[in-house]
């Protein structure tokens, strides 16, 4: 599978649909965190487009597969 091209806040809108909050801001980067066994933190940049790598660094930060990210994206 394909990676999508993204904006911030749609990674932002996905990743707060599995329980991850907004606890900061700096700049245009974004600071979202979610406790689930172990307390995972990840930054996502609020662009209008995310690099390819930066994505790829976001959904393994987040612990989720490209198919469970593109199913948060249409849901």
């Amino acid at each position: 599978m394909k990676l999508p091209v993204v904006s911030g806040r749609k990674v932002i809108k996905a990743l707060t649909r599995i329980g991850f909050k907004v606890v900061g801001r700096r700049g245009s980067h974004v600071r979202l965190k979610k406790k689930d066994g172990k307390t995972l933190i990840v930054i996502v940049p609020d662009h209008p487009e995310l690099a390819k790598g930066t994505l790829k660094s976001i959904l393994r930060q987040a612990n989720l597969s490209l198919e469970e990210f593109l199913k948060m994206l249409e849901g």
